[in-house]
């Protein structure tokens, strides 16, 4: 009997198997790698990566994960809210003034505007909402974030805007993997929060890349992790439950007291047959969008107009946004050193019209948009890699904020866990992970103290005593435990 199982070895599954370390604890990743949507590798100075790269510092989940694997990360030092746009690209200076910068229209730029105040103040609504609040859970906080402007799309909170200034707009609702008509307002606003970098704080990179802190999480548990196991069911019992998998082609189970179910809600709703069944159904109705990525390993000899953005929103391309990964290496260097990284990024509807190209196809259109983004950028490609994320990211819809409560809600021995569970992204997966591992402990540290003892009852216990302790007649011996007492351990 295991003490805990996670099911799941993405961020929520290894923050869950982190907090559960000192516990007899299995995580089964139907993957052939640990790390989920988190993905990258090392190239020398710097790194491809092709998943989740903006994590939060401060008081939070990430920055305690962070400090606990001894983790290195730094502040994001470019620009996150750069624009290349009509031929014009934009790094430094007010998002408010974009308007009158990029080369548009009179009707544009007066639609632009319009819309622009609009969101910018509830922008300021919206941070309001995310500030922590003394003495508040975070159960809390999230459902006060969920229900802003839940009730409406993204679309028809904007209302009608002209063709240049729906462009404008697209790139950072798109982040979501929704389409302005699928993402609720309040969500849409959130987004711009985070690209202005407004209240939310996740503004910090991982050095190495990403994927070095799912390894720092791993690499402890190397003996508690299975590769290449596709949990198929999930049942509870009267004190414990059963996990079923399948690796190598055999079927497998492990009994276990609690469990940390840290798939995405799509693959919760069909495993965990006998969960509540209003949280199944809650787990039934959560969406998701995709997504597809490409990393470039660049090889330019010289500094770049574009060495001092981080991220730069790229209205009517193949891709919504240009990550540069190297500007991570920038701001650690005194002298511009030779190379660099790019990372593109196609969710929702730009994302379904690549999916099913091969990957040659993907990356010529990706770097005939990229060179005239990036002008040059065609001739410093030294390496290029595509990732498609068909389960790419949830996203909160209209409506969506109802559900939370039910899957909020605590009931029997299969906790849930995953960035699904809230809206500030990697955060969010790292802190509904610890959340989880701690009602798994809860059950866990019950069961230790209220384990019962048997004692072994002595044959002649019933009967006088022939001696009184201390009063031994020769050849015989004194037991001062006449009832044995056994304590069985399943945690480690």
């Amino acid at each position: 009997m295991k003490d805990a199982v996670i099911v799941g070895g993405g961020l929520a599954g290894l923050s869950a198997a982190w907090r559960l370390r000192n516990w007899d604890v299995t995580l089964l990743e139907s993957g052939s790698r640990v790390g989920g949507r988190i993905r990258s590798e090392n190239r020398g100075r710097y790194f491809l990566n092709w998943g989740g790269h903006m994590f939060a510092g401060g008081k939070t989940a990430t920055n305690s994960l962070i400090t606990e694997t001894q983790t290195r990360s730094s502040e994001i030092p470019g620009s996150l809210s750069a624009v290349s746009m009509n031929g014009k690209l934009l790094i430094d200076g007010p998002v408010q003034s974009y308007p009158f910068r990029i080369p548009m229209s009179l009707k544009d730029r007066a639609s632009m505007i319009k819309a622009g105040v609009k969101v910018s103040a509830d922008v300021l609504r919206y941070a309001n909402a995310v500030r922590l609040r003394p003495n508040e859970s975070s159960e809390m906080r999230q459902q006060r974030i969920y229900d802003f402007e839940n009730d409406r799309s993204f679309a028809d909170y904007i209302g009608e805007l002209s063709e240049d200034a729906e462009a404008m707009f697209r790139p950072t609702i798109t982040r979501s993997a929704a389409d302005p008509d699928e993402l609720a307002a309040g969500a849409g606003i959130g987004y711009f929060s985070l690209v202005w970098n407004i209240g939310q704080g996740l503004n910090r990179s991982i050095g190495g890349g990403p994927s070095s802190l799912v390894e720092s999480i791993a690499a402890p548990l190397q003996e508690n992790i299975q590769l290449d196991a596709k949990v198929y069911e999930i049942v509870h019992k009267k004190d414990h439950v059963v996990v079923r998998y399948r690796q190598d082609d055999i079927d497998h189970e492990i009994e276990a007291l609690s469990v940390v179910l840290a798939t995405p809600a799509t693959v919760a709703h069909k495993i965990a047959v006998d969960l509540q069944e209003d949280k199944r159904e809650a787990l039934g109705q959560i969406v998701y969008g995709p997504y597809v990525s490409a990393a470039f390993l660049t090889n330019e000899t010289e500094p770049q107009p574009w060495d001092r953005a981080y991220g730069i929103a790229t209205p009517k391309r193949s891709f919504n946004v240009v990550m540069n990964q190297g500007n991570i290496v920038r701001g650690t260097e005194s002298e511009r050193q030779p190379g660099g990284s790019i990372m593109t990024f196609s969710p929702a509807s730009l994302a379904r019209k690549l999916l099913d190209q091969d990957d040659k196809d993907i990356v010529d259109t990706y770097i005939g948009d990229l060179d005239e983004v990036l002008p040059g950028f065609a001739g410093i490609v030294e390496e290029a890699q595509v990732q498609r994320w068909r389960t790419g990211a949830p996203y909160c819809f209209p409506g969506r904020g109802k559900l939370q409560p039910t899957l909020n809600a605590l009931s029997g021995r299969v906790f849930l866990a995953g960035d699904y569970m809230g809206t500030l992204y990697t955060e969010t997966a790292i802190s509904s992970g610890f959340t989880a591992a701690q009602e798994a402990a809860n059950i866990l540290v019950t069961a230790r103290q209220t384990r019962r003892h048997h004692p072994v009852q002595h044959p002649n216990e019933n009967e006088p005593p022939q001696h009184q302790a201390g009063t031994a007649s020769a050849g015989e011996t004194t037991d001062t435990n006449s009832a044995s007492t056994t304590i069985t351990s399943e945690a480690s």
